[in-house]
């Protein structure tokens, strides 16, 4: 006899998962990642539209070095010792190549130890590793905010350590200021909080700003004198695109005499720096020979495959190739950032003033019917159910002040940025004729401005598509656009 319905769903909820797989702490439960949901539901493609600023250049590459991959009758011999290869050190030109390549993307003013490159599965994957070597439950990390909403996953979900923000501000344009840092460390001293560390993302997401190396001497010694680590979240690093030159933990380690080298870490990663986040590719590097080998016990649990290895091992080799690849990386991603917020000023929005990463900080508080969370959320709903730009709200990277959005300018080819901005310039215009809840009083008038992209033949037409801005940590990476729903 078979089950009934009603007792197939009393069996079902009658099954006890773990702690673990029934809590909440997992932060996809965030705008930030919903916003993203609301995309994946309704993709649109556009023809012809690249993944990346520069996957021209890495694709040209692979046309010019078939052996670089086993899969192909060039490459086909080491396909044997390649497939068969599974020590977690990882393939030894590999590592060479990942510590040369860090070394080119710090300017080559600071040399990295191949023996101290640990893999992980992404940064995701890097994240996690570092934080269980150094952290039991419960115990806390300081992070400044705003920070990447993933960090509530991928720091604190499966190792139960908690965050404790450092509040930075736009009056001195969230820079983290030393009084910042030691007033969140009293506070978690106070509620008996063992703090075990401090994370920093330099370069920022979501700011698209560096820290200097002043603040890094200052934040360095700080946490050396409490004792504690300092993890440097560098994955940004080679997406620096202007003026000051981006300076890593690594170089004041080299500097500094009288310090404990053992508390710093280092987080590096190819999504961000050549465009690879499917291939997976996290690095833990740490000064601290016990890190070192911990982690790369438990790299055995999101290890890179060899055939990714093997590939990247021979492009990270072509010194002339990688050193033509982020000069030109940095110039257009420079002249992409040049020009849509050139396109953002002129239609009335400011964005922080940003020399790196693939985003913008973007100023929305004047768009608020108040200064609240609730009024950005309406916002927020509005521009993705209605303008359907998938923008991040600032309350999703925990910002202690509404009104600001992430939007990213990179993962876009030119005609979709100009659309992009046509419709943000269309949203600037339109925002009079929506009322304090978000509804639009007259929706004919909203389609009698709304301006569509005819997908057959690129031309400019009404009524047929609407646009989602990209975004960069998205587990979705693909078009920006997605199809309206009249």
């Amino acid at each position: 006899m078979g089950l009934e319905t009603s007792e197939i769903s009393n069996y079902k909820s009658s099954v006890v998962l773990s702690k673990l797989a029934s809590n909440e702490q997992h932060g996809e439960n965030s705008p930030y990642f919903d916003g993203w949901k609301t995309y994946d539901n309704d993709p649109f493609h556009l023809v012809n539209n690249p993944n990346g600023l520069s996957v021209d250049l890495i694709e040209d590459w692979i046309k010019r070095n078939p052996k670089a991959s086993i899969c192909t009758n060039d490459g086909i011999e080491s396909f044997r010792r390649i497939a068969n290869f599974q020590d977690y050190h990882g393939l030894p030109k590999f590592t060479n190549a990942i510590a040369k390549f860090m070394e080119k993307t710090r300017g080559g003013k600071v040399k990295f130890d191949p023996k101290r490159v640990v893999m992980a599965g992404g940064a995701t994957g890097a994240n996690e590793t570092l934080i269980l070597c150094l952290a039991d439950p419960g115990d806390a990390f300081l992070v400044p905010s705003p920070y990447y909403p993933g960090f509530n996953r991928d720091l604190r979900w499966r190792s139960g350590v908690q965050l404790l923000p450092i509040s930075c501000k736009s009056s001195n344009n969230f820079k983290i200021t030393i009084e910042a840092i030691k007033e969140a460390y009293e506070k978690g001293q106070q509620a008996n909080v063992k703090i075990k560390g401090l994370i920093l993302t330099n370069p920022s997401n979501p700011l698209g700003t560096i820290l200097d190396g002043d603040i890094l001497k200052n934040i360095f010694t700080f946490t050396n004198e409490h004792n504690i680590h300092l993890v440097c979240d560098e994955i940004y690093a080679a997406t620096v695109f202007d003026a000051p030159q981006f300076v890593s933990i690594a170089e004041i380690v080299n500097d500094e005499i009288c310090i404990n080298k053992d508390l710093v870490h280092i987080v590096s990663s190819l999504s961000k720096d050549l465009g690879f986040p499917g291939f997976r590719v996290g690095i833990v590097y740490s000064f601290n020979d016990d890190v070192v080998n911990c982690a790369r016990k438990m790299s055995s649990f999101g290890l890179v495959s060899t055939q990714t290895q093997h590939f990247l091992a021979a492009m990270l080799s072509d010194d002339e190739f990688v050193e033509e690849f982020l000069i030109e990386s940095a110039k257009r991603l420079r002249e992409r950032y040049e020009k849509f917020t050139r396109g953002l000023e002129e239609i009335g929005i400011k964005c922080l003033e940003s020399n790196a990463g693939v985003y913008c900080w973007m100023d929305l508080r004047l768009l608020l019917k108040e200064p609240t969370l609730d009024a950005e959320m309406s916002l927020w709903k509005l521009i993705i159910n209605v303008v359907k730009l998938n923008v991040s709200p600032g309350s999703s990277f925990n910002c202690s002040e509404v009104g600001w959005f992430r939007v990213c300018f990179a993962n876009i080819d030119d005609q979709t940025m100009e659309i992009a901005l046509a419709r943000i310039r269309m949203f600037m215009d339109a925002n009079n004729n929506v009322n304090k809840n978000g509804v639009i009083k007259d929706k004919q008038q909203w389609k009698r401005n709304n301006l569509r992209l005819n997908f057959s033949n690129g031309e400019y037409d009404e009524n047929v598509m609407s646009l989602n801005m990209m975004s960069p940590n998205s587990p979705i990476p693909r078009s920006p656009l997605v199809r309206a729903r009249n």
